[in-house]
């Protein structure tokens, strides 16, 4: 997994490789793509501006239309399913590498698929990552290394000090 590409379940693996390439074409970068639902699934994307300036709705609608369009001409899925894009907000998933070195010194919480040292579910400060593991200090202080393909999902914790780090100046990309 290299440490700009998220880490998605096979259908969502699936959306990433029909849409991802296109977008970053256009200038955004695929945080995650999730699909949520039975009935009528949402398929919800996140995306960030790979110059890093903030995601605005008019980012939102640009994408909207370019996966609208991209999906006439390939339908992913079969049947009736909504579409919802957005930034991924500042208490955001991190789904590469590049999310957990960015956001190294914040809190977050993460679930792994396998257990790590006898547990799945871990919170404690992001210590960042390499090409193969997100690294964290747990609230015991003790250190674990997860391995980023085995990681179900992860995301930060909102905190005072995310707010001030992210209305202050932008976290650099």
């Amino acid at each position: 997994m290299s440490d700009t590409e998220p880490n998605h379940t096979t259908l969502e693996a699936r959306l990433t490789a029909i849409f991802a390439p296109t977008l970053e074409s256009m200038g955004y970068e695929v945080v995650r793509i999730a699909v949520l639902g039975r009935q009528r699934p949402t398929v919800q994307i996140m995306v960030d501006r790979a110059d890093g300036a903030p995601i605005t709705v008019e980012d939102c609608e640009t994408v909207s239309y370019q996966v609208g369009t991209m999906v006439q001409v390939d339908d992913p899925m079969p049947g009736a399913w909504t579409l919802e894009v957005s930034s991924p907000g500042i208490d955001r998933p991190l789904t590469r590498a590049k999310d957990w070195v960015r956001y190294a010194g914040h809190l977050a919480r993460a679930e792994t698929v396998f257990p790590v040292d006898g547990r799945k579910r871990f919170s404690g400060i992001v210590l960042g990552a390499d090409e193969t593991s997100a690294k964290m200090r747990l609230d015991d202080g003790k250190e674990v290394s997860l391995p980023l393909v085995d990681i179900r999902r992860a995301k930060l914790v909102l905190t005072d000090a995310l707010i001030d780090a992210t209305t202050q100046s932008p976290l650099p990309n």
